[in-house]
Order: C-alpha cells, then structure tokens, then sequence
C-alpha cells in the first residue's frame, strides 16, 4: 500500500483537499484524530500520563484536560520531551493500522497531518502533497474558525515549517486558494496520475 503525505500550515485547508480525496473513494486518516483517541478515558496512554502529572491533569469527567496539559508543557520542556517520547511511538503504531484498511482496493491512501515533515512521520509516506495558500488567507481563515488573535495566529505560523520550506519539500502542491471546483479539479487530475502511477 503506497502512503501519500498531505501537509499544509494551519488555516490551509489540508481537511478540505482531504475530503475531495475521500469524495473519490480515497482512504485517508488524520494524525491530529489519531493523537486525540490515543489519550480518550480508558487508553493507556491517558493512564501513563495521570500516573505522571497527577490525577488533576484529568477533568471531572476523566478525561484529559488538554489545556491544563499544554500549559504545563509549555513551560517545561522536559516534561513535554517525557510526554512526547510517551505519545510519539503509540500515535505512530496506531496511524500504520489505520492506514491498512481491510478490503480497500485502491493503491494508495493518505495520511493527513499538520505536522509530516516536522516529524518523523514523513518516514511513513513515498510522496509529499502540499495544500498551499498566502499566509495572510491563513491568518484570516484561522481567526474566523477559531475565534484566536491575529497575535496567536501568526504565533502558529512561526513555530511551523516556513511555507517556502514546505513546498520545497512537496512532490505536488495544491493550491487551495481558488474556486472549490478549481480544487476539485486539481485532487481530480492528481487522483488520475496516482491509479495510473500506482495502480
């Protein structure tokens, strides 16, 4: 099974190009998805990490408390390094199994993260797509899904790949910052390529 990367800074629209894909049949799994169930009440890793930081990392209701979490690790990289080293290799098993669905006869999947080539999870994939757009549409696209300051926006951006970077490192790149049938057409034209590249 060939395992293609998607990627993109935030406010990109990697879901969106995503969903064009899945609209073709397209298997694909999102590792921001994949690092959420990992720590849902009941998980191991939830387990590990209130054995770690004590139960007040959880909510009322068990489950993590998120930005408790952030906060903590926020200013303590050595407990974000202990977090990571927990989390890293449990996201990275669970993103190979759901990548290799049963019964799935197209020749390639996807698999759909902020953070492919920051990461080691590039090392998963044959190909990079890139979804691109100006850095200012995704500062605006970001505060109007988020409710975030411009301030925390672009905050965001800094501690990503710089986009020049990004699209260096893309095999393709899709340009979401056109007409949605100019996208679809574009995840169209690519889909073709790849059943023929890999099929």
């Amino acid at each position: 099974m060939i395992v293609l990367g998607l990627t993109g800074g935030i406010g990109s629209g990697k879901s969106t190009v995503a969903r064009h894909f899945g609209a073709l049949g397209v298997h694909w799994v999102d590792a921001d998805d994949v690092a959420r169930e990992v720590v849902e009440p009941g998980k191991p890793a939830l387990a590990a990490i209130a054995d770690h930081f004590g139960q007040e990392i959880l909510t009322s209701e068990g489950a993590l408390d998120r930005a408790r979490l952030r906060q903590i690790v926020f200013e303590q990289p050595e407990q974000r390094a202990w977090l990571e080293s927990l989390l890293h290799p449990i996201i990275r098993e669970e993103l190979i199994r759901q990548l290799h669905p049963a019964d799935y006869t197209l020749p390639y999947v996807l698999l759909v993260s902020p953070l492919l080539l920051e990461t080691d999870q590039h090392k998963l994939t044959e190909r990079v797509l890139v979804v691109d757009v100006p850095e200012e549409v995704q500062i605006e696209r970001t505060m109007a899904r988020d409710t975030n300051s411009r301030e925390q926006v672009e905050r965001i951006i800094a501690a990503q790949l710089p986009r020049n970077h990004r699209t260096a490192k893309a095999n393709a790149v899709i340009d979401n910052n056109q007409p949605a049938e100019k996208v679809a057409a574009e995840v169209r034209a690519l889909h073709e390529r790849f059943m023929v590249d890999f099929g």
